[in-house]
């Protein structure tokens, strides 16, 4: 039986087909697309422009271990908000209240001796019996503040911006220096020259260290401006809930004189 070979190559081109044959190239598949060359630099790492974190309009308080406390020495406590109406006429009085019920809890192993409210920090001077007390004397007053002005605003979150700062007062000149920056932080702030007086929102009015003006007399000393505010609770404090205990806060910073009803902190 004789085979017939048929030379494929040789076949004639088949009329009706559509597409014609194409050329195919081995070195790729008919659906990859062609590689792109990018040129790479010499080298890698080193300092480039702008790189890194962006630093903040300031610095927050690092997270350290407090150091030790003495029950003789004042510290200088900064708070600071997340939210920038705390003077407002609705919000102050909340705020001072939750102060004061945070003296109230334990005055005899922590107490706010001064205060002064601003629009988004307070500042405040105590007095703790050990560095446990001034840890958790803190921690209880943030905490109360936080609470009270977010059940009274309806809100929830972080309420402080970063940790409590505080600086030990040792000597009777920094406990003036401190007092003064504490009671009149408004005038640092105003932007317009505040006339002599206390400010309606701190603990100025129960401070009987102004030198024109007699403790005796039972006269308060004037507002350098009308307070806005009205008490929402019947809880109104007393000049005996922020009584200083600790020789420096109450007879030491006298040595340098009186303080002035239209005196500028110093920085």
């Amino acid at each position: 039986m004789t085979t017939i070979g048929v030379n494929r190559n040789t076949q004639p081109h088949r009329t009706g087909t559509r597409h014609p044959a194409k050329t195919a190239d081995p070195s790729r598949s008919a659906n990859s697309t062609p590689q792109l060359a990018f040129p790479f630099p010499t080298g890698w790492g080193g300092a480039r422009p702008n790189a890194g974190h962006k630093a903040g309009p300031r610095q927050t308080v690092p997270h350290r271990s407090r150091p030790q406390h003495r029950e003789w020495q004042p510290v200088h406590v900064t708070l600071r908000a997340r939210i920038s109406q705390l003077r407002s006429q609705f919000i102050f009085p909340t705020v001072r209240l939750a102060l004061t019920r945070a003296t109230r809890h334990n005055g005899t192993r922590f107490r706010v001796v001064h205060f002064s409210v601003q629009s988004n920090h307070l500042h405040l001077v105590v007095e703790a019996s050990d560095r446990s007390a001034l840890s958790s004397g803190m921690s209880g007053l943030a905490i109360r503040v936080a609470r009270y002005v977010n059940d009274l605003l309806s809100r929830q979150g972080r309420f402080w911006a970063e940790r409590w700062h505080g600086r030990a007062l040792k000597t009777p000149r920094e406990v003036r220096n401190a007092i003064v920056y504490v009671l009149a932080n408004a005038r640092k702030h105003a932007r317009r020259t505040l006339p002599a007086g206390i400010d309606p929102c701190s603990s100025a009015i129960w401070f009987d260290g102004w030198s024109e003006v007699r403790a005796e007399s039972g006269v308060p000393p004037p507002f350098f401006e009308r307070p806005r505010w009205r008490n929402h609770s019947n809880e109104v404090p007393t000049s005996a809930d922020f009584a200083p205990r600790t020789w420096l806060c109450r007879t030491g910073w006298r040595r340098h004189g009186l303080i002035s009803l239209g005196e500028m902190p110093l920085h």
